[in-house]
């Protein structure tokens, strides 16, 4: 037997015993045993109702093992069904559609579009609103979807259309306010092509030559004041079945002629109709004017008819 024992043991020889031993009752009686319970209680009504409240959630918002509602999360990003709205800034690296569906972006207001660089500064902008499309960039170009070929481009010194074929459908045609540079103009196979300068001269230039043609048509070139047809090195061909030159103004007879032509007259076989044959005269300035053949033509003798204007 150990001391500690021993001492206990003697302890407890030596108390005195009583009779009637006194218990003192141990746990939570009373008014704290009622609140106590009562606070248990309201813990697992309220666990009970988180619990209702949490699976109607789930079962509300459709949430599953790959995300919630119309939103799935794949391996690639994330997927959206339907139609969504968001209310606050979206950063994004690439949104598509589905391949059997387009992607349709869509505001009260307006919708844009903003690039940053790395620094935060913007770099291009496009914005689609209800009155204009409007697009902030240093260059913008508009390719094809097979081959990538460029259509259109438009940047701070140059424009250009790279598209095999230009065409205007405008009433009114098209309108340039400086130099056009091109190899081809032509019209519909149904329609007349028509180069107008209203108010200025127009000029077409090229290194090889300018070709006018018109396989079914008439071609016509009017002007209001000159019509200058210069070649400087070569020839002016007019090669057609028939030349007219119209109002032309006519040369008059001289003395020698209209003698001649009185005696003519008298003899017995003036009485046929006569046809009056002229000739197309040159005058040292260029210009033309018609004389009537005969002998004594004003064609080289008259001066003064070169006077008109």
């Amino acid at each position: 037997m150990t001391r500690e024992q021993y001492i206990l043991a003697t302890q407890q020889n030596s108390l005195p015993r009583t009779e009637h031993p006194q218990f003192y009752p141990v746990g939570i009686y009373g008014w704290r045993k009622r609140c106590l319970y009562f606070f248990v209680l309201l813990l697992l009504v309220t666990m009970i109702v988180n619990l209702a409240m949490t699976i109607w959630i789930l079962k509300v918002m459709n949430f599953t093992v790959d995300g919630m509602g119309n939103l799935r999360v794949t391996k690639k990003g994330i997927r959206l069904e339907g139609i969504s709205e968001f209310l606050l800034p979206l950063y994004v690296k690439e949104i598509h559609s589905r391949k059997d569906s387009p992607l349709v972006l869509q505001s009260d207001r307006n919708v844009t579009v903003n690039a940053r660089n790395h620094m935060g500064q913007l770099t291009g902008q496009l914005t689609v609103g209800a009155d204009a499309v409007e697009a902030q960039c240093k260059r913008f170009e508009v390719r094809a979807s097979e081959g990538g070929k460029v259509l259109f481009s438009a940047d701070e010194d140059e424009i250009v259309i790279g598209a095999d074929r230009l065409k205007v459908t405008g009433t009114e045609g098209a309108v340039f306010g400086h130099s056009v540079e091109t190899p081809h103009i032509r019209a519909e196979p149904s329609q007349d092509l028509k180069l107008e300068s209203p108010t200025r001269s127009l000029v077409m230039e090229a290194p090889r030559g300018v070709q006018v043609n018109a396989a079914a048509g008439d071609l016509k070139a009017t002007c209001r004041k000159e019509l200058h047809l210069q070649s400087t090195e070569g020839e002016i061909f007019l090669n057609a079945d028939t030349i007219r030159l119209g109002n032309l103004p006519v040369g008059s007879f001289s003395s020698s002629s209209s003698s001649s032509s009185s005696s003519s007259s008298s003899s017995p076989s003036s009485s046929a109709p006569r046809q009056t044959i002229y000739e197309l005269c040159v005058c040292p300035n260029g210009k033309l004017y018609l004389s009537p053949a005969g002998a004594s033509s004003t064609c080289q003798s008259s001066s003064n008819i070169c006077l008109w204007s």
